[in-house]
């Protein structure tokens, strides 16, 4: 069965709400939790899920996520058929960059056909969750269903940021809208609704048949919850399958995030630090995989006034030195210096930063390599911060990567 399925991970988005981490790199390339990027999600579902044939759609800015594949997740044997291949545009079908999601995969048609898959599962790279594609793949066998949509239930006022789906008693889905003012509630709760996690199922053959017609379509927007879906819902068994449901060899946790903007990316990350975490890093029977740092083991020591070096309810990466100063509540990714008298809370640090003697930050995220000088403050005065970096609607201070203080 899953020796005939494809996964095409959709990786090309620009990411524009969440600049300025998006500025230089892709939004599946943005890191995560401390030693992780978006993309290791997805991918990890892929590995654990015994998916062993894998294309990478990119597209914007995407060296970074490139060279992330290649260190992190060159671990298939292509003498047996596997592979995690990076695809950028091709141009095969014209000089034009992928146009929307339908769009990306019908550009590399020849890709899918080549395969000689029976089904092709599609996903999102910018989704922090687990999940077990086998389990939903079979689902759809099972169903003899032409598409299979991984869906959730949301409250109702969060519904219209979706795609919302109706489905009947068997679970059939006989409706769908893509961000819709008014969304559906579901029959038996008045109080959610079933939205769509952009995941599907669809049988190869289908799935060539659409794209080659919507890309036929002047009218068309080429995504699959706008174009797509709705037209096969009319002539096909179209199968709404429930994320987080018993089946599956993964432990549901029923975690599932849109990390679409800075304050969602933020709280996602906060989110790990709480005592029971709804999205167990440690959680064993499916672990994340990344590119590992080769680092030393993080440490604290005493700064230069002989105050030790603490961290209270935080995640450390490798080769961290906290030198006397103080982080609470915070994540710090690989080879972060904080100085001696130096406070971080409730704040993300990627790579390499360096936080100066007696510096205060707080509710901050803060991108490599910043270097922060002695004394600084950030997140503690709104409008000198506005002055001079992106702060978000929920007061997110974001330092861009390589930001170079006035001297």
């Amino acid at each position: 069965m899953l020796d005939k399925t494809l996964a095409v991970v959709l990786a090309g988005g620009a990411g524009s709400r969440l600049k300025p981490l998006t500025a230089d790199r892709a939004k599946p390339a943005v890191p995560f939790g401390g030693k992780y990027r978006i993309i290791d999600f997805v991918l990890a579902n892929c590995l654990h899920s015994g998916l062993r044939r894998v294309l990478v759609l990119t597209q914007y800015k995407s060296h970074s996520l490139q060279k992330h594949l290649r260190d992190g997740w060159s671990i298939f044997n292509p003498e047996l058929g596997e592979y995690i291949t990076s695809v950028p545009p091709q141009m095969r079908t014209g000089e034009r960059w992928y146009q929307g999601t339908a769009d990306a995969i019908y550009q590399n048609l020849y890709l899918v056909e080549r395969s000689e898959a029976e089904q092709v599962l599609i996903l999102s790279a910018d989704h922090i969750y687990r999940m077990d594609y086998e389990a939903m793949v079979r689902f759809h066998e099972a169903q003899g269903a032409a598409v299979t949509v991984a869906a959730m239930a949301v409250p109702l006022e969060q519904a219209g940021a979706f795609g919302v789906m109706a489905v009947d008693a068997a679970e059939r889905v006989v409706a769908f809208a893509e961000k819709p003012a008014l969304p559906q509630a579901v029959p038996d709760d008045a109080s959610q609704a079933l939205v769509s996690m952009g995941i599907y199922v669809f049988s190869a053959p289908l799935l060539l048949d659409q794209l080659r017609l919507d890309h036929d379509d002047d009218t068309s927007n080429h995504d699959f919850g706008t174009d797509i879906l709705p037209r096969l819902i009319e002539r096909h068994k179209v199968m709404a399958y429930r994320f987080g449901g018993p089946t599956g060899r993964v432990t549901p946790d029923r975690y599932w995030r849109d990390v679409g903007t800075i304050d969602a990316y933020y709280q996602a990350n906060m989110d790990l630090l709480e005592p029971i975490p709804a999205l167990n890093l440690y959680q064993a029977d499916w672990p994340i995989r990344s590119y590992q740092l080769q680092t030393p083991p993080a440490r604290t020591v005493p700064g230069t006034s002989g105050t030790e070096g603490i961290f209270i309810n935080s995640i450390v990466a490798g080769g961290v030195v906290i030198a006397g100063g103080s982080v609470q509540h915070s994540i710090l990714f690989p080879q972060v210096f904080v100085d001696d008298g130096a406070f971080v809370e409730d704040s993300i640090l990627f790579q390499g930063v360096q936080v100066g003697v007696g510096a205060r930050l707080k509710r901050c995220i803060i991108d490599k390599n910043v270097v922060v000088p002695p004394r600084e403050q950030i997140g503690y005065d709104r409008k000198r911060d506005r002055e001079r970096f992106s702060v978000s609607e929920q007061g997110v201070v974001v330092v861009p990567k390589g930001y170079r203080f006035p001297a």
